[in-house]
This record gives C-alpha cells, sequence and structure tokens, in this order.
C-alpha cells in the first residue's frame, strides 16, 4: 500500500483519542483523509485507505481494543485487532491515550511489515525524565527497562541506552524534596560566521554595522548585570555556565575577551563546576580567543565539525577546510587547559556509512574528551526548508547505520553515553547522543536535559527554567528572539524573570 489515509470509524469520539491516532500513524506518515466519505463504512475501503476503530472499556482497569480494517491487494477485507489493559494506578485519560497509540503502533507495524520508530510512542525531547521519576520512586534498572518496553514500545536497544544514560546523569541530579539554590546560567550569542543551511536556530550572520553589534553587547551586558543582582538577591550560587549561540567565538577578540571578563566577574565563584563555552565554528577560533579562555577560567568548549569530509562541508555552507578543523583542535591542546567536545551530524546530504566511519576515525586521531552524535532533523526554520527532495538524503535505515558505527567507535575511544534527547522530524526517529570519558561529562547538559535544576537564561531567545524540587513543576519565560526586540523590551524581560525567581526563591532565605 501507498500513499495511505487512514479514516477513524466514529468522528464523534473523544478528541484526545483522535489526536492519539493521527500521533500513531504519524509515525508511519500516514494522514488522516481530508473529509469523511464512503470509505469510513469498511465494505468502501480501497487499498490505500485503513479504518481504525477503538473500543474504551473503564471498569476496574482499563481497556482499549484497536480494530483496523483494510483492504487486501486481492480485493478481499481484512482486519486486525489489539487489545490491552492498564494499571488502575495510572490515570484514565492518559491511559487511553497511551493503550490506543500502542495499539496503532503494533497493528501497523504489523500491516506494513515495519516498525518506524525504534523509539516505540515515545515523542517528548527529555525521555530520560521518564527513567528519573521510576529512580525517584525506587525501581531498579531492569523494571525500568521492562516498562519502556512494555508501556512504551520500545526496541529493547534503545531502552537498555536510555536506563543507562539515565542513570549514569542520577549522580549529577539535585535531590528530590529539597530546594537547591544551586542554578545554571546560559548565554546566547546569536551570531555566526555563516548560517548552516540545515539550521533553524535563532542565529544571525555577524552585522557589518558595527553600531548593531555594540547595540547588541550594551543590551547583553546590562542583562548579565541584571542576572548577577538577582542570584545575589535570591542567596543563589551559580553551579555551571553555559556560553552557546549561535557562535560565541564569532565576536572579535576584544569583545569576546570583554564578554568572558564580565562573566567571570558576576559568576565564577566558590560552587562553580563547570565553564563552558562554545567555540563551534574553527573559522571563528583565534589564538588570542583560545588564551583568552583560559584566563578566564573556562573549562570546557566544543569544536563542532558536524563532519570531516570537505564535499559536505562546501555544501552545507560551511566556511573552512577539515584541516582548519584539525588545526584549531591542536591550538586549543596547545594554548588552553580545556575540556574539548566535538559534536558530528549523521545523516547530512550525500553521505554514506563509509563517510561517517571515516568522520569518526579523523576525531578519533585528535582524541577529543566529549563527541556529540546527532541526527539530522528536518527543522522547519532551516535554509534547506521547502527543498529537502532537492538533496541526496541518506535512507532511515542507513542514517541508523551511521549511528551505530559512530556509536561503536566512541566506546572504543573509551566514551559512554551520558547525555541523549531527541528532537521532530529527525531522519528514522533516532536521537542525539553524548558521549564523554568518565570525568568529563559535562554537567550543564545534564542540568538542562533533566530540567532538575533552576536555569537562567540571558540574551536572545533564551528560557529562564524555575524548577520547584517539590513536585519538578517548571515556571518559565523566555527572551524575545528577535535581535532587535530583545534590545528594545529588554527591561520587560527583565522583570519577567525577576518575578519568576523571586516565586521559587524568597528573598532572604538560606538553603
Amino acid at each position: 500500500m501507498n500513499k495511505i489515509k487512514f479514516f477513524l470509524a466514529d468522528e464523534a469520539m473523544r478528541k484526545d483519542i483522535v489526536q492519539a491516532v493521527a500521533d500513531a500513524m504519524a509515525l508511519f506518515d500516514i494522514q488522516p483523509a481530508a473529509a469523511k466519505s464512503a470509505a469510513a463504512n469498511r465494505e468502501e475501503l480501497t487499498t490505500d485507505q485503513v479504518l481504525v476503530y477503538n473500543k474504551v472499556i473503564d471498569e476496574t482497569t482499563i481497556t482499549v481494543t484497536t480494530e483496523i480494517f483494510f483492504r487486501r491487494d486481492n480485493g478481499t477485507l481484512g482486519c486486525l485487532i489489539h487489545r490491552q489493559q492498564t494499571a488502575p494506578e495510572e490515570a484514565s485519560d492518559s491511559a487511553v491515550v497511551r493503550l490506543v497509540k500502542l495499539n496503532i503502533l503494533r497493528l501497523m507495524s504489523n500491516l506494513l511489515s515495519y516498525n518506524p520508530s525504534p523509539w516505540g510512542i515515545l515523542r517528548g525531547v527529555r525521555p530520560t525524565k521518564i527513567i528519573h521519576r521510576l529512580l525517584d520512586r525506587g525501581w531498579q534498572l531492569p523494571a525500568i527497562i521492562e516498562r519502556l518496553q512494555t508501556v512504551y514500545g520500545l526496541d529493547p536497544e534503545k531502552a537498555q541506552l536510555v536506563t543507562n544514560v539515565a542513570a549514569r546523569q542520577w549522580p549529577f541530579l539535585p535531590p528530590a524534596g529539597k530546594q537547591s539554590r544551586m542554578i545554571s546560567v546560559y548565554i546566547g550569542i546569536p551570531f555566526c560566521p555563516s548560517r548552516c543551511v540545515y539550521c533553524s536556530f535563532p542565529s544571525y550572520p555577524l552585522p557589518r554595522d558595527d553600531s548593531q553589534l555594540q547595540s547588541f553587547l550594551q543590551a547583553l551586558f546590562r542583562d548579565i548585570e541584571a542576572t548577577a543582582a538577582l542570584i545575589r538577591r535570591h542567596n543563589l550560587a551559580v553551579e555551571t555556565i553555559y556560553v552557546g549561540g549561535g557562535t560565541p567565538t564569532s565576536l572579535n577578540a576584544y569583545q569576546f575577551s570583554s564578554l568572558l571578563s564580565l562573566i567571570e566577574k558576576h559568576f565564577v565563584g566558590p560552587a562553580l563546576k563547570e565553564f563552558t563555552v562554545e567555540a563551534g565554528r574553527p573559522d571563528s577560533i583565534t589564538v588570542e580567543k583560545i588564551r583568552a579562555m583560559q584566563r578566564f577560567h573556562v573549562t570546557r568548549t566544543s569544536v563542532n565539525p558536524q563532519t570531516m569530509q570537505q564535499k559536505t562541508l562546501n555544501l552545507i555552507g560551511r566556511q573552512h577546510t577539515v584541516q582548519d578543523i584539525i588545526n584549531i583542535f591542536y591550538q586549543i591542546r596547545n594554548n588552553a587547559n580545556l575540556l574539548i567536545n566535538m559534536d558530528i551530524i549523521v545523516g547530512l546530504p550525500g553521505e554514506t556509512t563509509a563517510d561517517v566511519a571515516d568522520t569518526v576515525e579523523q576525531l578519533a586521531a585528535l582524541d577529543p574528551d566529549n563527541l556529540t552524535i546527532h541526527t539530522l532533523a528536518r527543522k522547519r526554520g532551516a535554509g534547506w526548508t521547502g527543498s529537502w527532495d532537492k538533496y541526496c538524503l541518506p535512507e532511515a535505515a542507513t542514517v541508523a547505520e551511521m549511528l551505530a558505527v559512530a556509536k561503536a567507535r566512541a566506546e572504543q575511544m573509551g566514551m559512554q553515553p551520558y547525555y541523549l534527547y531527541r528532537q521532530k522530524h529527525m531522519t528514522g526517529n533516532l536521537e542525539n547522543i553524548g558521549y564523554a570519558k568518565p570525568g568529563t561529562e559535562c554537567l550543564y547538559n545534564i542540568q538542562i536535559i533533566s530540567e532538575r535544576q533552576t536555569i537562567i537564561g540571558i540574551g536572545p531567545a533564551a528560557a529562564t527554567k524555575a524548577v520547584d524540587a517539590a513536585t519538578w513543576r517548571i515556571s518559565s519565560c523566555y527572551n524575545a528572539k528577535d535581535l532587535n526586540t530583545y534590545i528594545t523590551d529588554l527591561d520587560r524581560y527583565l522583570a519577567m524573570r525577576s518575578k519568576l525567581i523571586a516565586k521559587l526563591y524568597p528573598p532572604g532565605e538560606e538553603e
């Protein structure tokens, strides 16, 4: 069957069930029919249509029965049925939604003879949070792995992977129930030397007009000063600092040093465990900037080649060479005592599994401390939006092979997976994984993915997330993505952030 559309037998069904069916069918790239037609009658189905029927019985336990009717190529009518029950303690509405999704995943995988999602019905960015909640309740790892497979439909390999990652993160997380005044600070620099065509981040080419850049820096520095005052007022302590973007090293040497100096002045103190600066683009890094990082107590940096294939660098809009990456890596090693992370992306256009194997082999020769392996996501905000089909993108099965090759090489380098997250529109419904040598894990990455520590965001598009340790409930506020709006409306964003922090951390109280 090609270009399948689905119909629901009962259009008056609960909205959350209708959405659950649509979400599960979307895993197979199956869309709802545009309008009700005679195909809603099973006898009128054609070979490119399926009819979905769900029956919910809510008694001592909830039972959901899903039937999928379809027309075989020989003209006969087929039907697949799956029935599941949930545990009594599971909330009724969420249980029904979960069981509908799981039923459809299993039925359609059977019908089409393939499973499009090794992550089952999980769609969230942070699957490790599920394991953290179970660990809170005293669950053991084997029981968690089994639950992920039965309740969410994960492949055994993914269930094992995400559980191991969450268990490695566990010792770094704040304890449940006690409100810690240890926080992290994120500072965003929204500029890059050029924009990569797959990128959807709110970033801009470095302005040619110096006055615009100066206006931004004045606003950013005022944002930093206001954050420092907020931290003092509420007796908070900074555990990690992360300067990201964009590409912070796209600032010139004087601007970059001024930024780091101000950060050091206000946020580097006895509680600080980690100070990270992204230096992702080798064409933005100089020895002077490297030495500035060393001088202002930066502890780790990230050089992000994305690939070590020159043909791909040219295609994706990178204005540097493979040799530039190698040269900058050694300049950092020779001029600063920094942990170095390197990022790659699997699934880039025109690349083969052999290309990825060569990329990770070249990185292994450099011997970075961390390696982050991203899976290409077809994001709506990217430069390729609307023209993805023009590029020779690897098939999902090939991307899965690439990920396996990169994983195996990272483990040969003595690294273990320590953080993991997912995104919408990822090739093959796969994942992004950070690998680290023991003792070199990026604490900020763990905190931002686990969402168990308050993080104050500074700069355009930065988010402040205040975390209540009693419930792990998050209250958030966001700065404007647009650069000019951020500059002109900064006072409003500062007031929002101050109000948010004051609710969770009353002034003057000690931990």
